[in-house]
């Protein structure tokens, strides 16, 4: 065999490698949770005003396989999953306009978290994106405190009452977590900007409450009159009990207080999906976090929310919630 056609069988085989290494499929790809699944007719409904206001807002991440897929994330059934904090100040109710950040607010929300990454924000960013993405998501409300001795016996039933919610992000900042031990802390921030929470004007609560019951219904999120997400809340991979364990496990020092709120995550159709060839293809190169970004803001960014759209995110029966965004 000559030496050409051997160089050409190398690069084949080297081609074939890789090939099969950025398109193989995810290691693990969870199962859903076992829910009893309820219907609405099976509780009442209560203002979400006659409770307290939150004192804390958690986030879980990557809580439907569909999700996990198309954003080619690890699942690790050893480990919890993304927790993240947000801010109060993120609430908004059906009906408001939420805005868009500008750049400069962007910016000030990284410098939170690490001051040197807004310094090169504004130098290397001169018109940075918020790419403002959507998630529908079920959410529940403690209807009283929870205490880890609660959570530790097999048979509590928390009192939980469940809403429907928008959970909008900046998915620029969410990006500058990448590569680095502040990822969910940067997915928080991400989701903190003013009015990026707008939740339902009512709470369901069962009439009998489980461990694993939900409210079994589809979620969507419409955006100008066209569906983008849709999946019903039993193909989460966890239950409300066991997310609430994942928060006391990650913030062991603060408690659980009637009127905290958690979004249970999202399902696929989020605007920052990407093919996991290119994710994994990026993390062979060694791209760091302001490469990410860059090419991401160079490219095709018109499935992402601008001034004018209108959102709604459903939940059968739970009702909707309508969002005009607007302009800085």
């Amino acid at each position: 065999m000559s030496i050409k056609k051997i160089l050409l069988a190398v690069l084949f085989v080297c081609i074939a490698g890789l090939a099969i290494y950025l398109f193989r499929p995810l290691s693990n790809v969870p199962s859903p949770a076992e829910f009893t699944c309820f219907g609405l007719e099976d509780g009442t409904f209560m203002a979400m005003d006659s409770l307290p206001a939150p004192q804390h807002i958690y986030g879980m991440g990557l809580t439907y396989s569909q999700h996990l897929k198309e954003t080619a994330a690890d699942f690790n059934p050893g480990a919890i999953p993304p927790i993240f904090h947000k801010k109060r100040q993120s609430l908004s109710r059906d009906g408001d306009e939420v805005k868009l950040p500008s750049t400069e607010q962007l910016i000030q929300g990284a410098a939170e978290l690490e001051a040197e990454v807004a310094d090169q924000l504004r130098a290397d960013f001169k018109d940075l994106s918020a790419m403002l993405d959507y998630e529908v998501e079920l959410g529940f409300v403690l209807l009283e405190d929870v205490s880890i001795t609660d959570l530790r016996e097999d048979d509590y039933v928390p009192a939980l009452g469940f809403f429907i919610a928008n959970d909008l992000s900046a998915r620029s900042i969410a990006l500058l977590g990448e590569g680095t031990s502040m990822r969910y802390e940067y997915w928080g921030i991400s989701k903190s900007f003013p009015g990026f929470l707008p939740v339902g004007k009512q709470v369901w609560v069962p009439n009998r409450p489980t461990s694993n019951a939900i409210p079994c219904v589809k979620i969507e999120t419409i955006v100008n009159g066209e569906v983008r997400q849709a999946q019903t809340t039993d193909n989460m991979i966890y239950t409300p009990v066991e997310m609430l364990r994942f928060i006391v496990e990650k913030y062991p020092e603060t408690p659980l207080q009637r009127g905290d709120m958690i979004l249970t995550g999202t399902p696929g159709g989020v605007a920052i999906a990407t093919p996991r060839a290119l994710v994994r293809l990026s993390n062979l190169l060694g791209f760091d976090r302001y490469k990410k970004l860059s090419i991401k803001q160079g490219g095709d960014l018109s499935g992402f929310l601008k001034a004018g759209d209108v959102v709604e995110v459903k939940g059968g029966g739970l009702g909707m919630v309508r969002t005009t965004i607007g302009l800085p």
